[in-house]
């Protein structure tokens, strides 16, 4: 079995010519693929397969971040499929009405690039801000194989990692009144609303939590991981009400950005099973690692390589 995961799936805006995302033509293309070669399985299943280690062949379809994307272009084209997938959504906005930290810059480095950001914190950011933990590990290891430009690595490295975290708030809320206007409407049109939420879940869908704020889960305590999970749970179950399968997905979900701590959070807390990026197929060998079972990015299949107005071959990065 393949997880597969997704984030941007739409059209081309103008007013964003930097951003990335898998186009909706190309995710049809890439639905139509993996139908032929093998099937797209209920994520239903997964339980099943936890509990007597037997995994079948097929794909199973997530998406992070819960964005308008997936109800406007994902969730009609499963419907009509009879398919079902996991979405994993990200809390947070849905009680302060600010972007997620992540989501922001996506947002930033999409309308101006990231040497026009880079050149901005290049005169906010100093040296006291940013946190040494790990951040040669993470210099090490992230965003290497993704194909963005020189700028927008720094940037996303800085924001994403480097800076500590009792700083980043207020840089980003800078760059956002900097840079754009309304944050609140910008974030009803980027994220799917409670209502669209219950909806896709009526409908089959299967609803996951993606913490409340999005962190790096190895750069804060064990207790803000309990607190980013449970309270994140919490909100999916006040909309959708109690279901028999919970699932997570972690933040950023390559192998330096949480603990085996954040697995042992989220058994505690009676998890389903979690996913962590990596390039692997779910097997027998790895079934009973319930939290950290393995997805890949769907650009390692064929007709998923993002689409940018400024370079229409590159990663669907994160």
């Amino acid at each position: 079995m393949k997880a597969v995961m997704y984030h941007y799936v739409r059209l081309e805006n103008p007013s964003f010519p930097f951003f990335k995302f898998l186009h909706v033509k190309d995710f049809i293309k890439q639905v139509d693929f993996f139908q032929q070669k093998s099937e797209v399985l209920n994520p239903q299943i997964l339980k099943d397969c936890v509990s007597n280690c037997n995994v079948p062949e097929g794909y199973v379809l997530t998406f992070d971040d819960g964005l308008k994307d997936h109800y406007d272009y994902v969730f009609p084209e499963l419907k009509k499929r009879g398919l079902s997938a996991i979405f994993y959504i990200p809390t947070g906005f849905y009680e302060n009405k600010k972007l997620l930290g992540v989501h922001r810059l996506h947002l930033l480095l999409g309308k101006y690039g990231g040497k026009e950001i880079y050149k901005f914190l290049e005169n906010v950011v100093s040296l006291e801000m940013l946190n040494p933990l790990h951040q040669s590990e993470f210099d090490k290891i992230t965003y290497n194989t993704h194909d963005s430009d020189e700028y927008t690595i720094i940037v996303k490295k800085m924001v994403n990692y480097f800076i500590d975290y009792k700083y980043q708030a207020a840089i980003l809320d800078t760059l956002m009144t900097e840079f754009f206007d309304s944050e609140e409407d910008l974030g009803n049109d980027f994220y799917l609303s409670a209502a669209e939420i219950k909806e896709m879940h009526d409908a089959g869908m299967m609803i996951g939590s993606h913490t409340k704020t999005h962190p790096v889960m190895s750069r804060i305590s064990i207790q803000e991981q309990e607190d980013e999970i449970r309270h994140s749970f919490n909100w999916i179950e006040s909309v959708v009400g109690k279901s028999m399968y919970k699932t997570f997905c972690y933040p950023y979900g390559t192998a330096n950005t949480f603990t085996k701590e954040t697995g042992m959070v989220l058994s505690k807390e009676g998890i389903d099973f979690s996913f962590v990026v990596d390039s692997k197929n779910i097997d027998k060998n790895n079934i009973a690692a319930t939290q950290f079972l393995p997805r890949f990015d769907c650009n390692e299949f064929a007709f998923g390589k993002a689409f940018s107005k400024s370079d229409n071959n590159v990663k669907n990065d994160k």
